[in-house]
Parts: C-alpha cells; structure tokens; sequence
C-alpha cells in the first residue's frame, strides 16, 4: 500500500473535477464517493441530483466561517492510496475504512480530537482512492499536519498486514519515482510491459553504464533510438537532459520528455558527472591497475573473465570496507549488471535484465558514495559494453556462467550490507535480484557444467579416485557432502584439468575453500568448479581441453597470481 501526499492547491472545484472526471487517458471508472466527514456528503458519481459544486461548497464550508487573512494560501490537501498490482481488489467498505484512518492517522479527521477537518474519498479505480480535505478545521483552527507524510505511510504499513495485503519495506526517500496509474495505463494500451518512465529509465541506466564523458554518454543514447533535448546554459555549459520514446506522445501528438532527474535521482547529469570524478583517481578496488586503466579486453569471454576478478574484490570490499566506499561500490555494481544484461545471449537476457531492473533500487541510499574507488567496476562495465554481444554457447557462454556466479554473491554481500544499515527496500532489492540471478545462472551454467560432468563421468576410476583423495585431504569437513553432489564428477574434471597443467589440486582446493565460507552454499561443487576454473586460468568451456590421461604431469611449484585475487560466488 502506498500512501501519496500530493501538492496543496488553490481549487477544490478543480480537484474534484479530474476526480469524477475520465482521467488524462480515460482511465477512471464509475467515480464515486466511498467514505466522507460526516458520511452524508453528496456523491456527483451516483447521484443524478448531486453536484460538484454542491460538494465543493460543502468541502469549504469552514473557510467562510474565519476571516480571509486567516484562510491558507492553499487549503486544498490531497492523498492518493494505492495497493500493489497484485493485491486483491478490495470493497468499497474496505476501501472507505481505509480512508477514515488515513485521515485520522494524517491529523486531517482525528475522532479523539474533536473537531476536525472535512474530507471526501473517492474511487475510480479498483487499486486506489483519492482523498480530498480542506485545511481548515471545523472550528476554525488549523490541522497540525507535521510529520504528516510519516505518520500515512506507518498507518500503511499496519493496514497491509491488517487485511493481508503486500507487505512493502520503509523508505528512505532515495527511491526512483513510480510510474502514475495514467502511465501505466499508457502502457497497456500500447501493449507495453512497462511504463515509458521505467523503459526509459533502464535504456540511460545502459548508456552510462561504463561511460567516461558526456559525448560518449549522449551517443549511446542516440543510438538508443530515444529523442533527446539537452539544456543549455547561455554560457555553453550544459545544464541537464530531458530524454522521450519516438513512439510515446501526448494528446498532441508531441513527445513526452522526461528529465534525467525525474527518471531517478541519480542520473540527473550533475550525478552522473559524480560517477565520472573518480576516473582520474588512483584508488581502486585494489584489482590490477591495469584493469582500471588498460585497453578494452578483445571478446565478450575476456571482458567477462576480467570482470569476474574485478567483482570479486568488490565483495571482499563490501564486506569488511568503509561506508562511502562500499555505496560506491553497490552503485558500480548496477553499471556492471546493466551491462551484462545488455550484451548477453537471448537465454539469460531477460532474467538478467530483470536483476538489474531489480537491483537499480539496492543502487541508492543516504550513504554518499565516494568515487573513485569504484573505478576498477565501472572500467569492468565499459569493457563488456564494448567488447560486444556474448555468444550463449562455447567460452562466451561458459565465462558468461562464471561472471553471473561471482554477480549472485556481489548482489548477496550488497544485500546483507544494506540490512545491516536498515535499508530495508534496498535489501529486498538486491535479494529480488539476486533470485533472477540464480535463474540466469541455471540457464547459462547447465552446457558448460554438462560438458564438465561428462569429463568427469569418463575419468579413470584411478584418477577419480586420486582427486578425491585431494578432496579429503584439502577440505575434510566438506568432502563427502561434496562427493554425494550431482556436481562432484564436475569438480572432478576441474581438478584434473588442472593437475594437467601442472597445479596441485590438494593445495588450490584449499585456497579455493578458505576464501569464503562454503558451508551455505546449495551447490559446493559448483561453487567450487568456477573458483578453480578462475584461480588456475583453465578455459571456462572445458571442451575445448584434451582428455586426460593416467599420467601425473609436472606439477608448478608456485600458485597462480590469479589465485590471489579471485573467488566465487553463492553456488544456486
């Protein structure tokens, strides 16, 4: 249920009017009354003989009854409540209790305070009601209206678990803005699956994702395919944007823009300039500098292994690193989703493009972020952008399944870090997205772990049994949950691939472990195959390797640098 507290104005006939009225998009059905003051007003809906005016009159009765001087400057208070799409469609009773204890709890019509203010509900939608009052109370006094917008939303959220409607996290203002009921009314029409306002939303979130000037950011806009209006200082500087779809007009057939601002708060241009400040900085995740600075990587499968090492540190930060540094992190974070979801093979893009639709909320929050340090993510962003779209099959596809595994925990640490804040929508944000994740991840892992799984079904027995004795000997507390799992004869290959380039299995198995605690993990195997995979640089599609042999090769007598940076993500 959420609880708006719109502008005051000046024109109680005028509010009325669109009330009872169509709607902008001839969205409004039967208009009616459902609660009032006195639970006598005249309803103009269903009665032939009832006016506007007439209510209107009634409404600013109190107004006449004090001297002009007095009256407010805008007496007209204005409250809309709205349930979620999925909620079920409550009566006109319901909806009418509703409304008297929203006024009660907002401080317009308390019963345990004599005197009040007068007031009307009405309903033109089955979602939602409208509340009108006029800010002078019966006995000519003001209403005390502090905190009034806190107090509506408290009484929300006790109504939704009252009438076992869905349950909505506190906010903390940082939230994008909502798309209205004629937006989404819009969209239907237009057979959209989203608003104009979200779509539009989401298309700059990829265009800044990675980007390091505003030529480079209105181009990709531009090649978007949005209409773009940029203000313009008269002393050349530019100002802010304004952005619209070709094919979303008003009633005069114009476009609709929407300013930057307007789509979220942090992609008003002064904020994006916020995100490009830290490009120069020399502190980063603490990842390679050349990670942060180098060239782009030459495929899809590159940029995606690149990123993985890169998102891993970002974890580590996270968990154990300062405020302002982490929120700059969580936010680079969203450039990297974005840019994933946009350069991924049909089978994974919708559930990744729902994670960062998701996750875009986790983005923002009154912890300012201090860039710079997220230097090394937006690079990482910039690299998938511009390496191009991932093929859903060989090593693109594979280093796809490894990159959305290291993402699941990235959005899992943002998740506890945000609950330990209290940033309640923020942390149900980022598990939202984390669930799409867990969804690509099955979609993009299930070849590559097959190919693996055959690998290790058609291992020697001896050499079977060889890598679970490393098992055993590097992680004994997890070994025989690991060899019961489907996944163990994945991790098996693994092992061999890499003993079959000279690593030793028993000694990577315990660095791979001891990064982070396994013991949560659905799928440790699984877990485990894509931590090795990174740390001893083997190919993510493991059909690209020769069989193996009975023979012990060589074994390198360092670990790989690799190693010393990189982890994995959650196992689904």
């Amino acid at each position: 249920m959420v609880p708006k507290i719109h502008k005051r104005g000046k024109r109680t006939v005028g509010l009325l009017y669109y009330l009872y009225g169509k709607g902008t998009h001839e969205e409004h059905i039967d208009p009616h009354l459902v609660a009032s003051w006195d639970n006598n007003a005249p309803d103009p809906g269903r009665d032939a003989n009832a006016t506007y005016k007439q209510l209107q009159q009634l409404l600013d009765q109190p107004l006449d009854n004090i001297d002009a001087a007095d009256r407010p400057a805008k007496h007209v208070w204005h409250l809309s409540v709205r349930n979620a799409p999925e909620d079920r469609i409550l009566s006109d009773e319901q909806w009418g209790d509703i409304a008297r204890r929203m006024v009660a709890a907002a401080g317009i019509d308390d019963p345990d305070q004599g005197a009040g203010c007068r007031w009307a509900a009405v309903r033109h939608a089955d979602d939602h009601i409208h509340i009108i009052a006029t800010l002078v109370r019966e006995d000519g006094y003001k209403p005390d209206l502090d905190h009034d917008a806190a107090r509506v939303q408290a009484k929300a959220r006790l109504l939704e678990a009252e009438l076992g409607l869905r349950r909505l996290n506190k906010g903390d203002g940082t939230a994008a803005k909502r798309p209205t009921s004629a937006e989404r009314h819009k969209a239907e029409r237009l057979g959209k699956d989203r608003a104009s306002r979200e779509e539009l939303r989401e298309t700059v979130r990829r265009a800044v994702a990675g980007a390091t000037s505003e030529t480079e950011f209105f181009d990709r806009l531009a090649a978007a395919g949005v209409l773009i209006r940029k203000r313009v200082a008269p002393s050349g500087d530019l100002l802010g944007y304004k952005v619209a779809l070709p094919d979303d007009r008003n009633e005069d057939q114009e476009p609709v823009f929407y300013a930057g601002s307007t789509l979220s708060p942090d992609l008003s241009l002064p904020r994006i300039h916020e995100r490009w400040s830290g490009n120069t900085s020399s502190q980063d995740t603490g990842a390679p500098s050349d990670q942060a600075t180098g060239p782009a990587p030459s495929g899809p499968a590159t940029a995606r292994r690149r990123a993985a090492a890169v998102a891993w540190q970002a974890v580590l930060v996270i968990d154990d690193g300062e405020d302002a540094q982490v929120a700059a992190h969580i936010a680079a974070a969203g450039e990297v989703l974005d840019a994933l979801a946009n350069t991924s093979a049909a089978h994974t893009r919708d559930q990744l493009r729902e994670a960062a639709f998701a996750f875009e909320r986790a983005t923002r929050s009154h912890v300012k972020a201090e860039r710079g340090h997220d230097r090394a993510l937006r690079q990482a962003a910039r690299d998938l952008v511009y390496s191009g779209p991932a093929l859903g099959r060989g090593e693109d596809g594979a280093t796809t399944a490894m990159l959305i595994d290291i993402a699941f925990f990235l959005v899992t640490a943002a998740a506890h870090w945000h609950a330990k804040k209290n940033h309640a929508q923020q942390a149900a944000a980022a598990r939202e997205a984390a669930e799409h994740l867990r969804a690509a991840y099955q979609a993009a892992a299930s070849v590559p772990l097959g190919v693996l799984y055959q690998r290790g079904r058609h291992l020697s027995q001896p050499l079977r049994h060889k890598q679970a004795a490393h098992l055993r000997a590097a992680v004994p507390e997890l070994a025989e949950q690991i060899l019961a799992e489907p996944g163990w004869y994945a991790l098996a290959a693994t092992l061999a691939d890499a003993e079959s380039l000279g690593h030793d299995p028993a000694a990577l198995l315990a660095e791979a472990a001891e990064r982070r605690e396994m013991d949560t993990a659905d799928s440790v195997s699984d877990v485990l195959v894509w931590r090795l995979r990174r740390m001893a640089d083997l190919p993510a599609d493991a059909s690209t390797m020769p069989h193996h042999s009975s023979t012990t090769p060589t074994r390198r007598t360092t670990t790989p640098k690799a190693s010393r940076s990189e982890g994995s993500g959650k196992a689904r």
